[in-house]
């Protein structure tokens, strides 16, 4: 498997190009209840008994920003990377398992068809990341990567997504953002580019449109189907 280049390249914006960044997990994979499961357990393992839910509501936060927002910034700093640990091993049993949402692989192949270029924007990498492209079986139509190791400060900071920006070599006006946690909208709100919410990561259409989105669709299949309308047809003007 050919994985999409990852990392900084520095490039003069080209006025002409349109970029379509995407989150990963529980946007275009179905990986949410997995991660769920396994920092669930992580937790449970260490002593820590977090409800479902919160962890849920957590997901698309960095695995060290995500324990501080569920355990507190006083939390141990070794205790929290021995159940990030944990968390990886548990979740790497699932890698063989992991499935698109409804047709994530058609979107991207129709949007780089378009002559849109697709960049992941995501905080996975080596294995994890890998066993993701692998599911999503559209690498003929991702430009580019980029992950946690790319960058200093993750979601909701903008920084992943003026990275992603870098690596289309294209301006915030002319990109869109799709994803499907509070935090991706709210990192695509700072970073000035127009987002679209997907609702089959199980956050609710009133908690993404309050975090910046601009329009909310089903899955990667009601999106595709509606990609006249909304934010692509704007910035594809």
């Amino acid at each position: 498997m050919n994985v999409p280049q990852s990392g900084a390249r520095s490039r003069t914006p080209d006025p002409s190009a349109r970029a379509a960044l995407f989150d990963v997990d529980g946007t275009l994979t179905d990986t949410n209840a997995l991660h769920v499961t396994s920092w669930w357990e992580a937790l449970r393992q260490a002593g820590h008994r977090i409800p479902m839910h919160a962890v849920h509501h957590a997901l698309g936060l960095p695995g060290r920003d995500l324990l501080a927002h569920l355990l507190g910034p006083e939390r141990d700093e070794a205790e929290a990377e021995r159940i990030n640990t944990a968390h990886d091993v548990l979740y790497a049993t699932y890698f063989d398992r992991i499935t698109t949402t409804p047709r994530a692989g058609d979107l991207l192949r129709a949007l780089a068809a378009e002559g849109w270029r697709v960049v992941l924007v995501t905080s996975a990498s080596g294995a994890e990341l890998s066993a993701l492209l692998r599911a999503i079986d559209a690498d003929d139509a991702i430009h580019a990567t980029t992950s946690a190791d790319d960058v200093d400060h993750g979601k909701p900071h903008p920084e992943p997504v003026h990275q992603a920006l870098e690596l289309a070599g294209t301006a915030p006006d002319r990109a869109v953002y799709v994803g499907d946690s509070v935090w991706d909208m709210r990192a695509g709100r700072n970073a000035d580019v127009a987002c679209v919410g997907l609702l089959c990561g199980g956050i609710p259409s009133a908690d993404l449109e309050a975090a910046g989105a601009h329009c909310v669709r089903q899955d990667p299949a009601d999106l595709l189907a509606g990609l006249g309308t909304g934010p692509f047809a704007e910035v594809g003007a």
